[in-house]
């Protein structure tokens, strides 16, 4: 793969390099049954408007990213529809009157081809553009995308999506263990909780970056508009 200019870009604890070539924007999570009004996240309480101020940043990103020819990667949690993925100590966890695999607003619960399982209609994945379905917090376990990374020569994860403080984290710090560099664009990552949204962005980029960096969008846009 042929190395561009590296690019350099604003963030927190210090500028981001990255060549678009060996860049990936991973999007992680954004589904139905999480942002969508009426879906299981809001069935459980949460105020699904924390999520979706994330959809129209993530868009906007989505397009340039696409219109630059760089590869998009989309994960999704979920199970099998059998729920033999489904460690039993997850499926209890909570105590809630729903749990996964359970009817709920938009089908079974984080079960993979249901509706609420899907990806919103505003950020949907094109043909071509890989999905990994993943049944953990995390982008790497039990999936293949460190692999798919690797044949394509990605050294380099822009990272959104939800929520910031539980798989937006725990991805990041797999990827940083396994040796990606992560930029994670703050207004396109969101949690259900602001004290949570602001917590799990300080601990990414604490300590000179222990885990990656975090920037904006704009500047993400700004840069590979004139590669």
């Amino acid at each position: 793969m042929a190395h561009e200019k590296l690019l350099t870009v604003p963030a927190e604890p210090y500028p981001f390099e990255f060549d678009p070539a060996r860049s990936a924007l991973l999007i992680i999570d954004m589904q139905r049954d999480f942002l969508e009004p009426g879906g299981f996240g809001a069935m459980l309480g949460n105020d699904v408007g924390q999520l979706r101020r994330t959809i129209e940043p993530n868009r906007r990103l989505l397009g340039a990213w696409r219109e630059a020819g760089l590869l998009v990667i989309h994960t999704r949690e979920g199970h099998r529809p059998d729920l033999a993925d489904l460690p039993p100590a997850k499926q209890v966890r909570g105590h809630g009157a729903k749990t996964i695999g359970d009817d709920g607003p938009m089908g079974r619960i984080l079960v993979r081809g249901e509706a609420g399982h899907d990806i919103i209609p505003e950020l949907y994945p094109k043909t071509g553009e890989p999905v990994i379905d993943k049944p953990g917090k995390g982008a790497f376990f039990a999936t293949d995308l460190h692999a798919i990374l690797q044949n394509r020569g990605i050294d380099r994860l822009v990272v959104t999506g939800v929520t910031t403080e539980v798989c937006v984290n725990t991805s990041v710090r797999e990827a940083n263990d396994r040796g990606y560099d992560c930029l994670v664009l703050e207004d396109c990552v969101g949690s259900y909780f602001p004290e949570f949204q602001e917590m799990g962005l300080k601990m990414i980029k604490a300590q000179g970056g222990i885990f990656g960096w975090v920037g904006k969008s704009a500047d993400v846009i700004g840069a590979i508009a004139k590669k």
